[in-house]
């Protein structure tokens, strides 16, 4: 799919993540491991958790509808828990990202 906007492609990345995680859970129940608590997702971007958290339609995630019902879907469950990364834990903005003087 192609987002027409960076939100939408940093929400339909989070919906795509928490899908695998769901994944992984199943198929680790299926071996016999029952995990007690909820997945973590870390996420770089406040507004992105925000939108996660927040049962209000945001005009500007509108074209990642879906996405959003299934995201909050796996957080009211109990199953996905979100907490932010500050850009200092982020070890892969090497790549992406001009580094600092230290």
């Amino acid at each position: 799919m192609v987002s027409r906007s960076s939100a939408g492609a940093k929400y339909r990345a989070m919906a795509t993540i928490t899908g695998e995680l769901v994944w992984i859970k199943s198929f680790l129940v299926a071996l016999g491991v029952f995990l007690d608590r909820p997945m973590k997702l870390y996420c770089g971007n406040q507004a992105m958790l925000h939108i996660a958290k927040n049962p209000i339609f945001h005009e500007r995630t509108k074209h990642v509808k879906m996405d959003r019902h299934f995201v909050r879907e796996r957080l009211l469950s109990g199953d996905l828990k979100m907490d932010f990364l500050p850009s200092k834990h982020r070890i892969a903005d090497i790549f992406t990202k001009p580094l600092g003087k230290p």
